[in-house]
């Protein structure tokens, strides 16, 4: 039983994103740092979401040239928040705005940050745009908002920068204007924030705001992937899986794929468990990748639950189990990924079987709705 690359249950790069606890540091300057079927898409497996398969964690379906259109053309969405905590060498001595913030006095934070901007302080520019943004304590508002990250990036705060980009790239509080977006994030990227060299390498595989250049967003995604940042991972783990921008190297692609699946990405863990699956990069192991699946199948998602359903059905590295099969397609089929192949599987069974098996689905649903 081999798996297709063809048609990625999940793609690999797609949307633009704000910063996580970044390299460079947080808020700082005076700041603390704030068949025998196969696992492919089935044929013709449809999602009821704009007829693509689309899990359940948010990510874009598609395969790897959608995720190009996307990057190039398509809605880019701002995900995540800035974080307020540096690395542990990168803590400077307590801050007053910093500790407000912390303990949720957001108006003190706020009047304390602006005491510090009006004397000049990068990250005191940022921090308040991102209380306007967030709406903490005061009314969301994200023009506002824009200007004072304008403000810190034109300070040189790498966090402000990110920020603003993303505002730029989307439009938000801002008019849209991606070619200066994309001078904001080559800024932060210098500063080392993942994020804004994922970004970035999102741009330079777009090709719309700066010339495309594979080989460039490779690079960026690699300096991202070092500093633990997932979508990075996966994104350089199909660049090397497809040979874009690098030379092609499936134990590459499924080492990044590996680390990627290890921080909980889902698309990543469903990746890397049909490596496995095939012995694609990295040992073939059915086992392993069925008790993957089954991860990524009890956290709801679609795409496993199909997956599961197949090698239930067809005893590929577990014994023969209709009961299982039929379960995880119901429920798989429930959320919008069909399956014609199972369907045949499933009407060859007793009416007793299916009956079972409908059982063990909705004492699933209602385990997983119950918590």
């Amino acid at each position: 039983m081999v798996v297709a690359d063809g048609n990625r249950a999940l793609c690999r790069l797609g949307h633009i994103e704000r910063g996580r606890r970044e390299a460079a540091g947080g808020f700082r300057s005076g700041f603390r740092g704030h068949g025998r079927a196969d696992l492919e898409p089935p044929r013709g497996a449809r999602h009821r979401h704009g007829g693509t398969e689309r899990p359940v964690d948010g990510q874009i379906a598609g395969s790897m040239m959608s995720t190009l259109r996307n990057a190039s053309g398509g809605v880019l969405v701002a995900v995540a928040v800035l974080a307020f905590s540096p690395p542990p060498s990168l803590a400077v001595p307590p801050d007053p705005a910093y500790d407000a913030l912390l303990l949720g006095n957001y108006l003190t934070a706020l009047k304390e940050a602006e005491k510090a901007a009006a004397i000049g302080d990068p990250a005191a520019h940022t921090l308040i745009g991102e209380i306007y943004s967030k709406g903490l304590g005061v009314p969301k508002d994200l023009k506002k908002a824009a200007r004072w990250y304008e403000k810190g990036a034109k300070l040189g705060d790498a966090n402000a920068q990110l920020a603003f980009g993303v505002m730029l790239v989307n439009g938000t509080g801002v008019k849209q204007d991606r070619s200066r977006a994309a001078d904001m994030f080559e800024k932060a990227a210098r500063a080392g924030l993942a994020s804004a060299q994922y970004n970035l390498a999102l741009l330079y595989i777009g090709g719309r705001v700066r010339r495309q250049d594979i080989p460039a967003a490779a690079k960026l995604l690699q300096k991202a992937a070092e500093q633990g940042h997932a979508e990075a991972q996966y994104g350089l783990a199909g660049l090397y899986a497809q040979g874009s921008g690098v030379a092609r190297d499936p134990a590459k692609a499924a080492q990044w794929t590996r680390r990627a699946a290890a921080l909980g990405h889902t698309a990543a863990q469903i990746e890397f468990a049909i490596m496995q699956f095939n012995g694609r990069g990295v040992a073939k192991d059915e086992a392993a990748a069925t008790k993957l699946f089954t991860v990524v199948a009890n956290k709801g998602n679609p795409i496993a639950q199909n997956r599961l359903a197949r090698i239930y059905a067809n005893g590929a590295g577990v014994k023969e189990d209709p009961l299982e099969a039929t379960k995880w397609h119901l429920l798989a089929r429930d959320a919008g990924v069909s399956d014609f192949w199972l369907d045949l599987y499933m009407a060859k069974l007793t009416e007793e079987q299916r009956s079972k098996a409908e059982k063990a689905a909705k004492a699933w649903v209602i385990k997983k709705r119950d918590g």
